[in-house]
C-alpha cells in the first residue's frame, strides 16, 4: 500500500527546530508522505533569536491549492499550525474545504499563545478567525492558553491539574462532540505532564501522561502534534496516538543535548519513533 499523505500548512523556520523542520521528518519517519504548504520562510524561529528574516508566502497558498485540485490529489490528513495573518487563516480554511473528504483527518493546532498570553503577532481578529478555523477541525490540539482564547475564558480559569475540570474543558472545546480534542499541558501530578483526550467517535474522555522534564523547549507543541497526526493517519486510535506523542516528546526532552532555544533534540530518537509504528495499526 502507498504511504498515507498529509498536507501540512505551517511556516518554515530554517533554524530552531519548529514548524516544518519538525513536521516533515517526523511524519516521514512514521511512514507518512508530508506535502508542505509553507505559509512563510524565516531564517530562525522568533523565540530566542533576534533579527530573523521573514518572507511572507501567503500569496502562494491559493495557487498551490488550485494546482493540487487540478491534479486531483487526495489527502489522508490536513494538519495546520501557526498562522501569520488573518488572510492566512482564511486561505487555510479554503484549503480544508477543498480537500476535506470522508476518512481525511483534519488536525488543527491553533497556535495562538502560551503562558496565558497570545503571541504578539496575534490580533483579536485573528483569534476570532482561528476560532472559526477550529470549527472545521476533526481533531483540535490546543494548550491551556489557546483553550482560553477559543472559549473566551480567562486563562486562570482553565485549570489543567484537576481531572473533572480537564474533562469539562475538553468537552466544551469539542463543541458538544462535533470534534475530537487533545488538550495539552495536563498535569495531574507534579511528576507528569500530558493531555486530556475527548474522542468524538466514542464520546469518551481519557488521559495520557509522561514524565515531566523541567525547562522550556521550543517546538514541543509541534513535535507532539506531528506525532499525533502521523499516528492518526496510520490508523491509531486517538488516545493511543496521544500517548505515543506524549512519550516521544518526553523522551526527547530527557535527552536534550542542545540549547533549548534551538528546539527539541529529536533527530537521534526518530528511529525509535519509526519502530513504534511498525507494523501499521488498523490500516
Amino acid at each position: 500500500m502507498s504511504a498515507p499523505r498529509v498536507a501540512a500548512i505551517h511556516d518554515l523556520s530554517c533554524f530552531g527546530r519548529c514548524s516544518l523542520t519538525v513536521v516533515m521528518p517526523t511524519l516521514s519517519v512514521m511512514g507518512v508522505q508530508c506535502c508542505p504548504v509553507p505559509t512563510a520562510c524565516l531564517s530562525t524561529h522568533t523565540g530566542g533569536f533576534a533579527g530573523s528574516t521573514f518572507l511572507d508566502l501567503t500569496d502562494q497558498m491559493s495557487p498551490i491549492t488550485g494546482h493540487w485540485q487540478s491534479l486531483g490529489l487526495i489527502f489522508d490528513g490536513v494538519y495546520t499550525g501557526f498562522m501569520g495573518s488573518l488572510e492566512q487563516i482564511g486561505r487555510t480554511a479554503d484549503f480544508i474545504r477543498a480537500f476535506r473528504r470522508p476518512g481525511c483527518h483534519i488536525v488543527v493546532d491553533p497556535v495562538m499563545g502560551d503562558h496565558g498570553r497570545p503571541y504578539r503577532t496575534y490580533t483579536p481578529e485573528m483569534c476570532r478567525a482561528m476560532s472559526a478555523l477550529a470549527e472545521l477541525a476533526g481533531v483540535l490540539t490546543p494548550n491551556a492558553t489557546e483553550a482560553a482564547l477559543l472559549l473566551g475564558e480567562d486563562y486562570e480559569a482553565v485549570r489543567l491539574d484537576r481531572e473533572a475540570d480537564c474533562r469539562r474543558w475538553a468537552k466544551r472545546l469539542s463543541r458538544d462532540g462535533a470534534c475530537s480534542v487533545v488538550l495539552k499541558g495536563v498535569s495531574l501530578s507534579p511528576e507528569t505532564v500530558g493531555a486530556v483526550c475527548f474522542d468524538r467517535e466514542s464520546g469518551e474522555t481519557s488521559f495520557v501522561s509522561a514524565p515531566l522534564v523541567p525547562g522550556q523547549f521550543h517546538g514541543t507543541g509541534d513535535l507532539f502534534a506531528s506525532v499525533l497526526t502521523g499516528a492518526l493517519v496510520r490508523g491509531w486510535a486517538l488516545t493511543a496516538a496521544a500517548q505515543l506523542a506524549a512519550d516521544f516528546t518526553s523522551a526527547c526532552a530527557r535527552r536534550q543535548g542542545t540549547p533549548c532555544r534551538e528546539g527539541m533534540d529529536f533527530e537521534p530518537l526518530l528511529w525509535r519513533l519509526g519502530k513504534e509504528v511498525e507494523p501499521p495499526c488498523r490500516i
